[in-house]
This record gives structure tokens, C-alpha cells and sequence, in this order.
């Protein structure tokens, strides 16, 4: 299998298992806190805002309720409490939430939307009064997608400026999502399905813009999945000799730099690992904590030698625990599974990637190749 040249960490299973202490000395050093690991607050807590009510709302919603449903018995008096919170936010700092947001329609549209975050809230208190606890975590989720709708309004303009050597490549300038679809020939579960993920150019830009440009091209429709081995799935070996995307107008092969975002810089971290930098005790924007986190696979000693194979973490506590495991500042993160990543479980070495289409933010997306070109070559070649 030529994709396995393109391990994450160059190691294997059993290697990562017998770990050198020396690193995971180092790994050690980073936060004893239970990191999250739901790929949709990752997202959200990664947006490159400052607006601290919306923040506030945001972590009262998600931290405490996700906590206190995490008990056999449900802790009421903490979601009353998340509630409670939210609702003295919204009664106080509603224009400080609206002052930042980005334009007047998206101001008037994120009035409204703060008022729907009043009722659910009201609708919260409702669940609690009844102890309903099934209930619970649909409302936490309702509240929170039309938190991140005005987080996402917040955004004035692309962030950072990408250095000169990467700014004529792919570049996703925001995020993006694209549906996969998998053949699944060995399951018994399942004979496959759908997977939605979303692309984060905020902190990968290079990174996301180079994936999304491939997903553009079709590069991976058709293609196998090349390793699966309970620890990643991977794939994007197109099985040429330097296993990657050669361009087709510089016939080289093309590749992009490591690229790491560490929590509080302004910009990426580029061609080094955050061992090289000597910044390891440090946690990147977008770390290996959920399940179905996306990253590129490269070769183990050369940070800018990913191309086009991507492997999906299939997080194991033992193994790799949030905010504790070997790959974090090692490999470049560049997007989350959000929808369908149970499907994950089900692929197997062998099965198939139908497809991978872009279903929003493909505006966004400089440098990219246009589709509409790319559906006109296939067509040329169909009618030869």
C-alpha cells in the first residue's frame, strides 16, 4: 500500500503504544482539564472573535449543560444555572453583542436572532420545570446554532495576512463544508453513507484552501480508502510515484507547508513542528480532540511534505487523550467531521470514497480551480 509511505507521526499503532516517556513527558505539561471534544464547539470556540457576551452565552450553554448531562443523574440546578446566566447576558449586553456585528443587515438580522435565543431560553426553563431531560440537549443545541450564526457575523475580514511564498495557492479565506460519501463493501453494519465536514481556513488557510481546491477537481471521487486501522481512516494516495496531486500546469508535485494556529497567536505557525519551536506545551486552534478530526498526512521528518492524503483521527481515550495525545503540533488539523461521523467506524481499508463535493462557502475558496471548468474537461473527455 503505497499511501502507508504517508503515516501521521511516521509511526504505527503499536509504536504510538510505546510512546518514548520523554514525550509524553512533554505531552503531560499541557492542560490536566478535560479538553473539548464536540467538533462543533471546537469550531465555534476557534472563530477569531473578542466579543465576550456572546462568548459568555456560548460557554454557559455548552460547558455547563454538556457537564451536567454527562451524569447519570442530570444536574438540574447547573442547567438552571447556565439559564439563568444567559438570560441576565442577554438582558444587559444585547447592544454590546449587536455593536460587533459586522454591517447593518447582519445587525438587524442578529437582533432577531438574539430574541429567538430569548424564547428558547424561556422554552429552557420550561424543560427544567418539567425535569424533561431528553429534552435537554436538543434545546442546548438549538441555542447554541443561533449563537454561532451571530459569532460567525462577526468577522469583519480575513483575519491575518498568508505569507507571500503560499498566497498564490489555494487559499480557503473562511470556512467551508463539503459532504463525503463512503462505500462500505465489508460492514455489516452498513453499506455506507454520508459524512459532512467543515473546512476552517481561519486557521488553516493554506491547508483547507489546498484540500477544497482537490475536492473541486473531483481528485478523490472513486478513490480508495488506503488505511484504516482503528487508530486512522486515511486516503488520498492517488497511487502515482510521488503519491500526490501533481499540478497540471507545473507537472510537479504540489505540496503545502505544516501549518498550526496555537491558541492566542494571531497567525499560523509555518514549516515546523511546535516541538521545533520549542512552544510543545502549547494547545493549536484546532486540536486532535474530537472524533473524525481531519488532517494531512505527511512524512514523518519533513513538515512540508503534505500533499493530497488526509486521515481522519478515530480518538481513542487510551491512546490519545484530549489534550494529551502525540499528534497535536505535529500534523496540521484543517477541519472536523460535524454530521455522520458514526459512519466513521463503519469504513474499512478497501471501501470507497464516492464522492466529495463542496456544499457551502465555495466562494471562499482563492485561487481555486472553477468548477464549472473542471465539468467541462470531463465532458470533453466523455464525448472523445
Amino acid at each position: 500500500m503505497k499511501g502507508a509511505g504517508m503515516l501521521p507521526v511516521g509511526l504505527t499503532l503499536a509504536q504510538l503504544l510505546d510512546f518514548p516517556n520523554t514525550q509524553q513527558a512533554k505531552a503531560s505539561l499541557l492542560t490536566a482539564q478535560q479538553p473539548v471534544s464536540d467538533a462543533r464547539e471546537l469550531l465555534r470556540d476557534s472563530l477569531p472573535i473578542t466579543n465576550k457576551p456572546i462568548r459568555r452565552i456560548q460557554k454557559e450553554i455548552f460547558t455547563k449543560i454538556t457537564e451536567a448531562v454527562r451524569v447519570p443523574n442530570v444536574k438540574m440546578s447547573e442547567v438552571q444555572s447556565a439559564v439563568s446566566e444567559s438570560q441576565k447576558v442577554l438582558a444587559k449586553d444585547k447592544p454590546a453583542i449587536i455593536k460587533d456585528v459586522v454591517g447593518d443587515a447582519a445587525k438587524k438580522d442578529a437582533s432577531a436572532t438574539l430574541a429567538q435565543i430569548e424564547l428558547k431560553l424561556n422554552e429552557f426553563q420550561e424543560i427544567i420545570d418539567k425535569k424533561d431531560k431528553q429534552e435537554i440537549p436538543i434545546k442546548q443545541q438549538e441555542i447554541l446554532s443561533l449563537v454561532e450564526r451571530i459569532e460567525n457575523d462577526m468577522i469583519p475580514s480575513f483575519p491575518f495576512k498568508v505569507p507571500a511564498e503560499y498566497a498564490s495557492g489555494p487559499l480557503l479565506m473562511g470556512r467551508a463544508a463539503v459532504e463525503m460519501q463512503v462505500t462500505c463493501k465489508s460492514s455489516s453494519v452498513t453499506k455506507g453513507g454520508k459524512m459532512k465536514i467543515v473546512l476552517d481556513g481561519y486557521n488553516a488557510p493554506v491547508t483547507a484552501g489546498n484540500f477544497l481546491d482537490l475536492v473541486k477537481r473531483k481528485f478523490y471521487d472513486g478513490m480508495p480508502v488506503q488505511r484504516a486501522d482503528g487508530f486512522v481512516v486515511q486516503s488520498g494516495d492517488p497511487g502515482n510515484k510521488q503519491t500526490g496531486f501533481i499540478d497540471p500546469n507545473t507537472k510537479e508535485l504540489r505540496t503545502v507547508p505544516l501549518e498550526i494556529m496555537v491558541k492566542g497567536d494571531k497567525t499560523p505557525i509555518y514549516d515546523a513542528t511546535l516541538d521545533d519551536v520549542g512552544r510543545y506545551k502549547e494547545v493549536p486552534n484546532l486540536p486532535f480532540n474530537a472524533f473524525g478530526t481531519l488532517a494531512m498526512a505527511r512524512a514523518e521528518f519533513e513538515p512540508n511534505s503534505a500533499s493530497s492524503q488526509f486521515f481522519f483521527l478515530l480518538k481513542e481515550s487510551e491512546l490519545t487523550p484530549s489534550g494529551t495525545n502525540v499528534l497535536d503540533g505535529r500534523y496540521g488539523v484543517f477541519g472536523y467531521i460535524t454530521e455522520g461521523k458514526e459512519l466513521l467506524k463503519e469504513v474499512k481499508q478497501g471501501d470507497t470514497i464516492d464522492y466529495i463535493k463542496v456544499i457551502s462557502g465555495s466562494d471562499n475558496c482563492k485561487n481555486c480551480i472553477n468548477e464549472n471548468a473542471v465539468a467541462a474537461a470531463s465532458e470533453d473527455v466523455t464525448v472523445a
